[in-house]
């Protein structure tokens, strides 16, 4: 492996479209896959829009189908979990013998669940704290934040240095990024505020600024954010109290926003419930908590999801 890491990034929407175009922006080699819109995207390029400054590359390499594309360092996994079944399938084309496979995903335990499937392959995780849709195949919307973090699932040498490595191509590039010690503790200070942010837009059909205003629906968005420190303490992970008004201080500070799956229930998409809400009740619940709130959250959504998809 030389010193200049080539990127590929499955799923070119809100999270793959914005961190790939960055890093293309800065020089990186990057490869993008795109499921939907694939003949616009090719013909157009990448368009974002930023608050840190619009750009677009009109001669991004973009793929249809990994069978196509060149072997990959680093690949950022940026498809919503749900189509998570067809992710072996779609790395095998891609894959050097120590490439990373970084999960930029939303929920609990899908890293464990691709090592599980794909025995030797190194994988990590990574948080985005970022506001950002896609607003059409190749058109990205970067609306607010952008910081990333990295933890791997299991260390070695040579991933540590390669994780490294790819922190030090996203900070290059214009992105705040950070490598962190514990991959539970990432994946769990996320659902902080994944937890009450997107069901409850869900639910309630509204978005995160009207949620803080009401004084009703903020106390719930903080018994919600506390049961999740309660789950994740039950898993051994300490959150300190601090961190939930930190968050709430956060989404006051934010742009309106629908998150993703306020996104997916209006268009009639599948939800990311198992992640979010179904895997890290069931941690909790084997470990002992009962995390009543976060589970009539996610029966709620089950039920809205339902009445869409027979």
């Amino acid at each position: 492996m030389g010193n200049d890491l080539t990127y590929a990034v499955l799923g070119t929407g809100a999270l793959g479209g914005y961190y790939g175009g960055m890093l293309a922006k800065g020089g990186r080699r990057v490869c993008f896959q795109v499921r939907t819109g694939f003949e616009e995207v090719k013909k157009q390029g990448l368009v974002v829009e930023s608050r840190g400054g619009d750009f677009a590359l009109p001669d991004a390499e973009i793929y249809a189908k990994t069978d196509d594309m060149p072997k990959a360092d680093v690949v950022l996994v940026c498809l919503k979990t749900t189509a998570n079944d067809i992710l072996p399938a779609m790395l095998k084309p891609i894959l050097k013998e120590d490439t990373l496979v970084i999960l930029v995903q939303n929920g609990l335990l899908f890293e464990e669940e691709l090592s599980a499937e794909m025995p030797g392959l190194s994988v990590a995780g990574a948080s985005a704290f970022i506001c950002s849709f896609k607003v059409a195949p190749g058109h990205i919307k970067h609306c607010d934040f952008g910081h990333i973090s990295f933890a791997l699932l299991k260390k070695s040498e040579t991933s540590c240095k390669l994780l490294e490595k790819v922190k030090d191509d996203f900070i290059a590039c214009g992105v705040e990024a950070s490598v962190e010690d514990d991959l539970p503790t990432l994946r769990w200070r996320k659902l902080v505020w994944n937890i009450p942010y997107n069901g409850m837009t869900v639910v309630m059909d509204t978005s995160t600024d009207k949620l803080m205003r009401n004084p009703e629906t903020r106390k719930l968005i903080k018994d919600l954010m506390l049961e999740t420190l309660q789950g994740a303490l039950s898993c051994g992970v300490k959150i300190e109290s601090e961190f939930v008004e930190k968050m709430l201080a956060y989404t006051d500070s934010m742009v309106p926003y629908a998150p993703s799956m306020k996104l997916d229930y209006d268009a009639k998409r599948p939800m990311e419930i198992k992640g979010i809400y179904s895997n890290p009740l069931e941690a909790a619940s084997q470990n002992g908590a009962d995390l009543k709130k976060i589970r009539m959250l996610e029966q709620q959504l089950y039920f809205k999801q339902s009445e869409y998809l027979k």
